[in-house]
C-alpha cells in the first residue's frame, strides 16, 4: 500500500496511507517500548499533527518487533518521581488528553503482549527478553485509550502497578471498570494478573482476535480504511456520541490524585527499586 509520507524518530514512526489511514508506530524495542518523556512527547505530538491534518481520517497505533505493545511507565524515570514533582509536571496528563481530544478514530493492533513477562534470574527457558525477576509490568492503559483493540492470539493484558506498590493511572482504573464491571475489574488491579486476549474479547475490551495466519495491522488497516471512506464529520461526530456515554472526567481527576499520592509512599519507591535492582520488592505497608 502507498504511503504518502513517513517521518520517523528515534521513538516514533509514523506513516500516513493514501487511504487517509496513518500508522504510528512504537519503536523502542530496546526498552520494550516503555513510555520515557522523549516516547510521551513524541506520541502526543504525533497525535497533535494527525488531529490537525484534513488527510487523515483514521489511526492505527502498534508497536515494532515482538516485543511488547508498551511496557508501560519508564521505571528508571519514574523512580525519581515524588508526588510533588508529579502534580508540578502532570505527569502522563498531556498524554491521557491527547487521545481524550483526538476526533478520528483510534484502533490499537497489539501484537504479543500489552504487559511483558520477565522471568527469575536463574530460569533459561525464557530467551526472547532479559532474565530479570519474575514480574508482571506493563500497560494496557495505551490501548484502553484507543476506540477499538485488535489483538494477536497470545497478546495478554494486565495492570500489574499494584506490583509496584502504585495504583494504574491515565484512567486505568476508570476505563476498566466501564467496561468490565466492578468485580473483574478489583480483580485484574487488585492482584494484578493479565488476562489472555480471548479473555479481554470476553469481557468486551478487545473487538477482534486474530488467527496465527493474520497479522493483526493489516486486518486493523482494513476496518481503518472502511471507517475512512465515510463522511469525517460524520464519523467525528459518531465517535463524540458514543464517548459522551462514557464521560470519565470526574473519575479520571480522583484517580490522577491517588496515582500521585502512591508516588509518596515507601511502598512504591520500595517496589520501583526492587524492580530496578531485580529482585523482590519487599513491602512495609507504608
Amino acid at each position: 500500500m502507498a504511503e504518502r509520507e513517513s517521518i520517523k524518530s528515534p521513538t516514533l514512526v509514523t506513516s500516513v496511507k493514501e487511504t487517509g489511514v496513518a500508522v504510528v508506530v512504537l519503536n523502542r524495542p530496546k526498552k520494550r517500548n516503555a513510555l520515557s518523556q522523549d516516547l510521551i512527547n513524541e506520541l502526543t505530538g504525533a497525535l497533535s499533527q494527525l488531529n490537525k491534518s484534513p488527510t487523515v481520517r483514521a489511526v492505527i497505533l502498534t508497536s515494532s518487533g515482538a516485543f511488547p505493545f508498551c511496557a508501560g511507565a519508564d521505571l528508571s524515570e519514574l523512580a525519581e518521581l515524588s508526588t510533588a514533582e508529579a502534580y508540578r509536571v502532570g505527569w502522563l496528563k498531556d498524554l491521557e488528553v491527547a487521545f481524550s481530544s483526538f476526533r478520528k478514530p483510534i484502533i490499537a493492533a497489539v501484537r504479543g503482549f500489552a504487559v511483558s513477562t520477565w522471568r527469575h534470574a536463574r530460569d533459561t527457558t525464557c530467551t526472547s527478553l532479559p532474565r530479570m525477576p519474575l514480574l508482571w509490568v506493563g500497560t494496557n492503559h495505551l490501548p484502553m485509550q484507543c476506540d477499538m483493540i485488535f489483538a494477536s492470539a497470545d497478546a495478554q493484558f494486565g495492570f500489574p502497578e499494584i506490583k509496584l506498590g502504585t495504583i494504574p493511572g491515565v484512567g486505568g482504573t476508570q476505563r476498566l471498570t466501564k467496561t468490565v464491571g466492578k468485580h473483574k475489574a478489583m480483580e485484574m488491579i487488585l492482584t494484578g494478573s493479565p488476562a489472555t486476549a480471548r479473555e479481554m474479547e470476553r469481557l468486551g475490551v478487545v473487538n477482534r482476535i486474530m488467527t496465527a495466519e493474520q497479522d493483526v495491522v493489516d486486518e486493523a488497516l482494513k476496518v481503518a480504511q472502511t471507517m475512512a471512506s465515510f463522511s469525517a464529520p460524520a464519523v467525528g461526530l459518531a465517535k463524540e456520541a458514543v464517548t459522551a456515554a462514557t464521560t470519565l472526567h470526574a473519575g479520571l481527576q480522583i484517580e490522577r490524585a491517588l496515582y500521585y499520592s502512591s508516588f509518596s509512599l515507601e511502598d512504591c519507591q520500595e517496589g520501583i527499586a526492587a524492580f530496578l535492582e531485580k529482585r523482590p520488592a519487599k513491602f512495609q505497608h507504608r
